[in-house]
């Protein structure tokens, strides 16, 4: 696979590490746009957790201001490390191999990404202090639900509900495409 020619040069990289390091997970297109455009309006510290091969980092690059800076942690060190090699000569991106709770030393973020795959322990609880108010959480991967509360997979998903009922928060879900959806969560 290899990215489609209307994508920002970075992002095609990213794109193709992800394919030479047979990584096959990523952030979408849809979803990257949406990041790219949230991230223009954003100055301080963006923030993403769980890196993948880049593709995330890559679409909050190919939208950041000058003078903003992101932090991305990657778990997994062979994928760490393959992008950390994307951002290399690029002095506003840092990839950590390193657990989510490794930023919490570089907090408050302008904007967190957080792929909704996220550990249990990952709670709206232990997030909200790291976004500074009027920051923005975007989580990823939900299959768009017309219900309340939110069904996936026969089961209430708790994880969405927590998120667009939090009063901390100001919580929208985005149909991104017709089998995608993101939660979009403004700290106030």
């Amino acid at each position: 696979m290899s990215a489609p020619p209307d994508l920002p040069e970075i992002v095609s990289r990213a794109f193709d590490v992800s394919r030479r390091s047979g990584y096959v997970s990523f952030c979408r297109n849809e979803t990257g746009r949406l990041l790219a455009t949230l991230a223009a309006t954003r100055g301080g510290t963006l923030a993403e957790f769980g890196t993948g091969a880049g593709v995330g980092t890559a679409w909050l690059r190919s939208g950041v201001r000058d003078g903003a800076r992101i932090i991305s942690a990657e778990l997994d060190q062979l994928l760490a490390g393959a992008a950390a090699d994307i951002f290399v000569d690029d002095p506003q991106v840092e990839v950590l191999a390193a657990d989510w709770s490794n930023l919490a030393d570089h907090a408050p973020f302008s904007l967190l990404f957080i792929d909704s795959g996220i550990p249990s322990e990952v709670t709206v609880d232990k997030i909200a202090d790291l976004v500074e108010p009027g920051g923005i959480v975007v989580l990823d991967d939900f299959v768009p639900c017309e219900m309340w509360p939110p069904i996936s997979g026969g089961r209430v998903d708790t994880l969405r509900e927590e998120w667009l009922t939090d009063e901390r928060f100001t919580a929208v879900e985005l149909m991104i495409a017709p089998d995608a959806s993101v939660v979009v969560a403004t700290r106030r």
